[in-house]
């Protein structure tokens, strides 16, 4: 089946774009692809007559052609968010995103110039309320490596210790080989398949050494010899089942497993290490970010170093003397 059949030109070329020439992950370009194809199916409710009984998740597109790209103004792409918000139920994370997707795209036809003129060029950003990432404590860190168990759990505690350490993506920890390991240091292919170079600290190392002298073992056997994590059928683990070594952990700590993921386990490395006296810079090389703004959320305080904060002020001992 032809990538992206149900969707027309210029809609096509574009996917092929930021994925081929702009480096993108396939991931990121099914991300478009969806956003755009529901704003294409939007287009075709404004200009074509649907019938009634047709759900909007079932218009087809291959008929909207650039003609009903021209007629795109800034008026439409904000009934386009209003439709979103109150047709579609999207919160407001989801409709920024619909935005950056349209953006990306129309900047495209105008460079082309498919277009004349770019409507989202005066295309307001919606702005959304920050909020800190949830992470696990030091204390809930120690305790959910002490925790694991099983037949697997020096496999586990290997998976666990590098995300907690690293700070690494489950794309680029399932991705990793053993051929990416040299002595202290892990090379990992982040996202736009960027590679960079991860320093393994003692604990980093103590674990790899620990499960290597199990790994080497069934290397003979391994479907894919060079994977380092395999799962119980050889083969490289996949995300899934690291989503659910993590899950099955989390709940021996009694959090919830749905607020706790393995992203999670990746702003608690970002969080304990900026914490620890980590520059901001030093963090983001660390985690990959292209943009420091992207890391600068990592640099919320702890509620212990509030109180700790409050409790050093010179005036904290000065009580009111009794009379």
């Amino acid at each position: 089946m032809k990538k992206y059949a149900d969707v027309p030109e210029p809609l096509i070329s574009f996917l092929m774009y930021i994925e081929n020439i702009q480096g993108k992950s396939s991931k990121t370009a099914e991300s478009y692809y969806y956003d755009l194809r529901a704003f294409y199916k939007f287009l075709k409710t404004k200009f074509t007559n649907i019938p009634a009984d047709i759900e909007f998740d079932n218009i087809e597109i291959l008929d909207v052609d650039l003609s009903f790209i021209k007629k795109v103004d800034l008026n439409l792409i904000y009934e386009y968010m209003n439709f979103l918000n109150r047709e579609r139920a999207n919160g407001p994370t989801s409709r920024a995103r619909k935005i950056a997707s349209l953006r990306s795209y129309f900047k495209y036809l105008y460079k082309s110039g498919i277009l004349e003129e770019n409507p989202t060029a005066e295309l307001e950003t919606i702005k959304l309320r920050k909020k800190l990432p949830s992470y696990f404590t030091l204390d809930d860190s120690i305790a959910l490596l002490s925790e694991i168990d099983g037949k697997n759990a020096v496999r586990d505690y290997c998976i666990i210790t590098l995300f907690l350490n690293c700070g690494m993506r489950l794309a680029e920890l399932v991705g990793i080989n053993i051929t990416d390991i040299r002595g202290e240091t892990l090379t990992v292919v982040g996202k736009g398949n960027k590679e960079r170079t991860i320093y393994l600290n003692e604990a980093c190392i103590s674990a790899i050494d620990d499960y290597m002298k199990i790994r080497q073992a069934i290397r003979a056997v391994a479907n894919d010899k060079n994977a380092l994590f395999l799962s119980s059928r050889n083969q490289r683990i996949s995300r899934r089942t690291v989503q659910h070594i993590v899950e099955i952990n989390v709940k021996k700590l009694g959090l919830d497993p749905h607020k706790y993921t393995t992203h999670k386990l990746r702003h608690t490395a970002a969080t304990l290490m900026y914490q620890a006296g980590v520059d901001i810079r030093a963090l983001q090389e660390i985690l990959g970010h292209e943009q420091l703004s992207t890391t600068e959320i990592y640099t919320h305080i702890s509620n212990e170093q509030l109180k700790e904060a409050v409790s050093s002020n010179p005036l904290a001992g000065v009580k009111k003397q009794k009379e």
